[in-house]
């Protein structure tokens, strides 16, 4: 597996940990570095604060795309995968859009419900074709 998609494993762990115990995902991010060997990888870093900070508008956003599913339905891993996804494309210009979708649907697919794998990849294609420019997500 490629250090991103590590990090981004470990980032959907902190996210839905986080999310489980009604903590910041920044306080579980803290006390994972806390105890990690080897050490967190700075992408994981980066993507559970980008996500923290961004957080009240990446559940606005998914709770406007995921049709049928408000966010406190959603099963945890995906809410959290979802989350990973909206964050990467919409505020991460580094990573391609093919890439963030190809990465959340392969966690989905690992870490959730076979139906999961769908779900994710539709409410993040519709994001992507609805992309606002990073100055309207603010």
């Amino acid at each position: 597996m490629a250090a991103r998609s590590k990090a981004r494993k470990r980032a959907v762990d902190v996210l839905y940990e986080s999310d489980a115990r009604g903590v910041p995902a920044t306080t579980t991010l803290a006390e994972r570095i806390a105890l990690a060997d080897p050490p967190v990888n700075e992408y994981t870093v980066a993507l559970v604060e980008g996500i923290e900070a961004n957080r009240v508008r990446i559940d606005e956003i998914l709770a406007e795309y995921a049709e049928g599913w408000t966010i406190p339905r959603m099963p945890g891993v995906d809410r959290a995968v979802l989350r990973l996804g909206v964050y990467e494309l919409l505020w991460r210009e580094d990573v391609p859009d093919a890439v963030t979708i190809d990465e959340a649907v392969e966690l989905a697919k690992s870490l959730s419900t076979d139906e999961s794998p769908r779900f994710v990849n539709g409410v993040l294609a519709r994001v992507l074709r609805d992309r606002p420019p990073v100055a309207l997500l603010e």
